[in-house]
């Protein structure tokens, strides 16, 4: 590799890097514009003078704030599945990974009521659910379907059911109305519906589970950073 050609590379490699610098400030800009003013209000002047960047600099990322917008509930939505997943995993019965991982997915909207106010309000669109929680939960239905755990259905169809269940009952949980039990008794009345008997689906729900650790990415980051900085931000984004 001639001088010429190591310059070039290492001029690509910067400008990578100082383009991912870029976007990931969007990002994190935008969970705050989202604390202060919703999902509804903020206009894309409201993000460009939170990310400290020029109106063309956005545009060269998204096309619109509804874009800003899913990317940050899909890929906040990876970094939950990231520390999620590994527990799901160690179990065997597919009807039970299925309960533990909605159960947990649930129980981190409400550890951080923020981002759970966030992905509720931005993150119920397919484009806006990030790779993995379509990725994952169609995987254990699968093996749940094979292994004749769940009556006849096409897991499109029993996907969606459990994605219902998970979204809106997160919306329910952050409305400060749910029984302390809410979220049991939603995944006795979803492995009911995929034909798992009475007794087996209330030990399926009411089973134990591990608290999983804090996620670790940035947009975590900037969540954490929020809420140390303004507790105040949650009842915002909550109320």
């Amino acid at each position: 590799m001639d001088a010429t050609e190591s310059t070039e590379n290492h001029r690509t490699r910067v400008g990578a890097l100082r383009r991912e610098k870029t976007r990931i400030r969007l990002i994190e800009s935008a969970l705050g514009v989202f604390a202060d003013k919703g999902a509804d209000a903020p206009t894309i002047d409201d993000f460009i003078a939170a990310a400290g960047v020029a109106r063309g600099t956005f545009y060269n990322y998204f096309r619109t704030t509804a874009e800003l917008l899913s990317a940050v509930a899909g890929e906040s939505s990876d970094e939950v599945l990231a520390v999620i997943d590994p527990l799901v995993r160690a179990i065997d019965d597919p009807a039970q990974r299925v309960v533990v991982g909605s159960r947990l997915y649930m129980g981190m909207a409400a550890r951080y009521p923020l981002w759970g106010a966030f992905i509720t309000r931005v993150g119920t669109k397919r484009g806006s659910r990030g790779r993995l929680l379509d990725e994952y939960l169609t995987r254990d239905l699968q093996a749940g379907l094979d292994a004749g755990r769940f009556g006849a259905v096409d897991v499109v169809v029993a996907r969606d059911i459990a994605l219902g269940s998970i979204m809106y009952g997160i919306e329910t949980l952050l409305s400060g109305e749910a029984p302390a039990d809410y979220a049991e008794q939603s995944m006795y009345a979803l492995m009911r519906a995929f034909g798992i008997g009475a007794r087996e689906a209330r030990k399926l729900a009411y089973a134990p589970i591990a608290n999983p650790p804090a996620p670790r990415g940035t947009i975590f980051e900037r969540v954490d950073a929020l809420v140390e900085g303004d507790a105040g931000l949650h009842r915002n984004a909550t109320s």
